[in-house]
């Protein structure tokens, strides 16, 4: 039996529809202020950040773990066997190209700085699907706070000034009583997917920027592994991974704001924020950010983001050896204990282990033509993939408890929902006590 208060209750069964029609940008939060121009205001309110229930529910809803994914039925290549293409089968709210998965969610609010990361959890649950549920949320919700780890006890240290900011963005980004959600993706694992697949199929890699192959692939070539009348782009292919990294992220970012609609909270999704600031590029300057890796070269105008020591790692140098090195790593995710494809490992399928030991592990010559293309790419152009960052942050959301008196004072009414205006009474005065703390737990 769920123990979720009845805020919740009332959630599960909020339209999506309305959600969807209701969205809008509503950035003004209690304790906000507009020094001047038309609409200037300054709220009578403190600033009020969200419960950690609220928090948690937003957390579950961009990342949580609803169930298996089914993975990518069939590929051509093998047409005897479950396709290979899969990276993982955990399924969450927000989809992934090929069962890849590489995203997990930072977030930053008055208590601290925090990463949940559920790419490689099992459902908290018998169902294979999941479900709006009351236990199914509270076991989500649940799984999310497990996976979750406290970076600092501080807010994001990013300052309210250009470079950081968009100067538009100034007066209420990171603002106090926020809390503003980065979802982050890992390209580098996202390429080697992608690669994984050509190169099952046949494809040569080609690097068309210098109208050769990507690497010394002739050996691969006269295998049989490659079919040398099938050639793929590589910046074809670096384009599909970023542009598909670019849409996780999204999706992510808008189960978030659906969901701020259906709570009643305020906030946006937008990206007027300096990624290389959040991420820590200005750490020589004082400005920690979340303190991640980068990698430095004078062909680049700015540093490449790797990864964040211990937490969330690229695969590629300089956590790797070399690519061949990471390739190993990528290989074991598939197909080594506990990875995606082990057979003891359970999923969606009435035969789960018959349907996973159909796929036959990758054999040394597609791990070293694998390897061949990723160490070309690194080696050519001082790091992986070679057109784009490697540590993919392209836009944030944040959440603020709305300040409805702003609305009323310059807005036509209907500016906000019923869930906006019933907020602080279902949420913090209810059943809950007076501060929602007794959600919280």
């Amino acid at each position: 039996m769920s123990k979720l208060p009845a805020a919740v209750t009332e959630l599960l069964g909020f339209p999506l529809f309305e959600a969807m029609m209701g969205r809008r940008a509503r950035r003004f939060g209690r304790g906000m202020a507009i020094p001047s121009g038309p609409l200037a205001f300054a709220s009578s309110a403190e600033p009020q950040p969200l419960s950690e229930l609220e928090r948690s529910l937003l957390v579950a809803a961009a990342t949580g773990v609803t169930g298996w994914n089914w993975g990518v039925p069939y590929g051509p290549d093998r047409p005897a066997e479950h396709a290979h293409y899969t990276q993982r089968f955990t399924g969450r709210t927000g989809p992934t190209a090929g069962g890849f998965g590489t995203p997990v969610l930072f977030f930053t609010d008055d208590e601290g700085t925090y990463v949940t990361d559920t790419r490689d959890s099992d459902p908290p649950g018998d169902d294979a699907t999941g479900g709006a549920t009351g236990d199914a949320v509270e076991r989500i919700v649940q799984a999310c706070r497990a996976r979750t780890t406290r970076l600092s006890a501080t807010r994001l240290d990013l300052p309210a000034a250009p470079p950081h900011m968009l100067e538009p963005n100034l007066w209420m980004a990171n603002a106090p009583g926020s809390t503003l959600f980065m979802p982050i993706a890992d390209a580098s694992e996202q390429v080697l997917a992608l690669m994984a697949m050509a190169i099952g199929n046949g494809n040569v890699l080609m690097d068309d920027a210098a109208g050769r192959p990507a690497g010394d692939l002739e050996p691969f070539i006269a295998s049989g592994l490659l079919d040398d009348r099938k050639r793929l782009p590589l910046s074809v292919l670096q384009q599909m991974a970023y542009e598909a990294n670019c849409s996780e992220l999204a999706f992510m970012g808008h189960n978030i704001v659906l969901a701020m609609q259906a709570m009643g909270l305020g906030g946006l999704y937008f990206n007027g924020l300096n990624r290389w600031s959040i991420l820590g590029a200005f750490a020589d300057d004082g400005i920690e950010g979340l303190g991640f890796r980068f990698v430095r070269d004078e062909r680049w105008t700015v540093p490449n983001p790797v990864g964040l020591d211990g937490v969330y790692e690229a695969l590629c140098p300089p956590y790797h050896h070399d690519m061949r090195a990471a390739v190993e790593v990528f290989v074991a995710r598939k197909f080594g204990p506990g990875g995606a494809y082990d057979p003891a490992r359970p999923g969606a399928w009435k035969d789960t282990p018959g349907i996973k030991a159909s796929v036959t592990p990758y054999d040394e010559a597609f791990v070293a033509c694998l390897a061949e293309v990723a160490q070309y790419v690194h080696d050519t152009h001082g790091r992986f993939p070679a057109t784009f960052s490697t540590i993919v942050l392209p836009g944030f959301v944040q959440a603020v408890h709305l300040d409805t008196d702003f609305y009323d004072a310059h807005f036509e009414p209907g500016a906000y929902l019923p869930a906006h205006a019933e907020h602080q009474d279902r949420w913090h005065r209810g059943a809950e006590g007076p501060d929602g703390s007794a959600g919280d737990g």
